[in-house]
């Protein structure tokens, strides 16, 4: 088997694996790159592989980083099948819908100010194209990808229908196995169960985005977030939350409800200001199959957990501009999570420059991002290619990520010690990996790999 990696290699967002398997070309993950305007438009537009030439296309989760290029293989002529779970269907029905409908609206809105042009990578019918080829598996069935590769999906425990891919495949008379983590999630953490723990594989690929660190326990989130509720509530400020509308916008919504029903924090307007996010929210409550005993005890005993005393789902357009007129203090959670794109830029250009509001940073944020250059603080910030001043209270809170810490990291890949001819490490910028890397051996773990962009590996 040979790997190569044509996005998620040595950097965070854009995951694409190809892997050749006994003359099969099989696809691992098809993510948007996120990052400077013009870098991304050129990636995102060249796959550096002939997408006529897959026989399958696998697809760990929902997060546009891991699907949002599916469109354009569509657009390009695929016309395989698109293998994912359940969960994972029914959120990129919408979410890549979503995408297409943000990038014609970004292009009319650059159009409009006479700025530079980027069209569209792909449009909707794209999307209509590519979602006739979905092809939804259940957790825990083998799957016959070839006649000799088979998968399994085993709970990533990341977000909603998020997997780790098992593919096993007959080489040379013998049968061997290959371990694709997709984002790896947290123990512990509220609404879903714990991800999938593997002991054996002959190769791995596995993700290192927080490889560097560890996160503070997740039961110090609440005492943190009412904190800094307060704090801007006697302000008289406003609380801006960029999120990802999928998973992190309905954790803090469920953080708020715990703080409200423990009394922790006032009784302060929400508003959840991503059509995207109001539909990702009902989805949730059609697959409780990814739902750990807690969060299912919740449900039964208080109620809806993301509906709030004072909760506001915005829809329209003309619903969100009036959020410009609010007075007093509020929360407004939008998207996009890294800041890059959608209703969120237009609530932080008019609140960044008051020093009474507090910006809420509550997710990773990639390199030459808006979202890193606030979590970096720079002074002035460019939004719609304007220059704004960063006076609002920027806070982090990195207790709500849903990705693995480097602790967890460690011990998913010591799993392999001894066993795993080689252990690849991408979707991680430089700094994380090599000290994923370094904690890896320290373990014992052997031929640990930093997988690097368009190299190929043959396992």
């Amino acid at each position: 088997m040979k790997i190569t990696s044509y996005g998620g290699a040595e950097e965070v967002t854009g995951s694409k694996h190809l892997l050749d398997i006994n003359g099969a070309r099989i696809l691992l993950d098809c993510g948007l790159f996120q990052g400077r305007r013009e870098e991304a438009n050129k990636k995102n537009r060249n796959f550096g592989f002939d997408p006529h030439m897959l026989h399958a296309m696998v697809l760990s989760h929902a997060h546009i980083d891991h699907s949002g290029l599916l469109p354009m293989l569509a657009k390009q002529g695929y016309r395989g099948n698109v293998y994912c779970t359940p969960a994972t269907r029914d959120l990129c029905a919408i979410m890549l819908m979503d995408s297409a409908h943000i990038q014609e609206r970004d292009a009319e809105w650059l159009t409009k100010k006479n700025m530079t042009f980027i069209p569209p990578l792909y449009s909707t019918e794209d999307v209509q194209e590519i979602m006739r080829h979905f092809v939804s598996v259940p957790y825990e069935v083998r799957m016959p990808l070839t006649p000799n590769v088979f998968f399994t999906f085993h709970d990533a425990g990341h977000v909603l229908g998020s997997a780790m891919v098992e593919l096993e495949y007959q080489e040379g008379g013998n049968w061997r196995r290959f371990i694709f983590s997709g984002d790896i999630g947290r123990k512990n953490m509220p609404i879903l169960v714990d991800p999938w723990e593997p002991h054996d594989a002959d190769a791995v690929l596995m993700e290192s985005t927080y490889g560097n660190r560890d996160h503070r326990p997740i039961e110090a989130a609440d005492e943190k977030f009412a904190g800094i509720v307060n704090e801007t509530y006697q302000r008289g400020g406003k609380m801006i939350i960029p999120s990802f509308a999928l998973e992190r916008a309905q954790e803090v919504i469920y953080a708020l409800k715990r703080l409200q029903i423990a009394n922790a924090i006032p009784t302060i307007p929400v508003y959840v200001d991503s059509p995207l996010t109001v539909n990702i929210t009902e989805i949730f409550r059609l697959h409780t199959e990814g739902f750990d005993k807690e969060f299912c005890t919740v449900m039964r005993e208080a109620g809806n957990p993301f509906e709030l005393a004072q909760i506001r789902y915005i829809r329209s357009q003309e619903e969100s501009m009036a959020l410009n007129q609010l007075k007093g203090p509020a929360i407004i959670i939008s998207a996009s999570g890294m800041c890059e794109y959608g209703r969120i830029l237009h609530h932080l250009r008019n609140h960044c420059e008051d020093p009474n509001n507090t910006i809420l940073i509550v997710g990773f944020q990639a390199e030459h991002t808006l979202g890193r250059r606030i979590v970096d603080r720079n002074r002035t910030i460019k939004i719609f290619g304007v220059p704004r001043e960063l006076n609002a209270q920027v806070k982090i809170m990195n207790e709500f990520s849903a990705h693995a810490g480097r602790s967890e990291l460690i011990e998913f890949g010591a799993r392999f010690k001894g066993r795993a001819e080689k252990v690849l490490l991408a979707h991680g910028e430089t700094e994380a990996l090599t000290a994923l890397k370094t904690g890896l051996e320290e373990r014992g773990v052997e031929n640990v790999f930093i997988q690097k962009h368009g190299e190929s590996i043959t396992i």
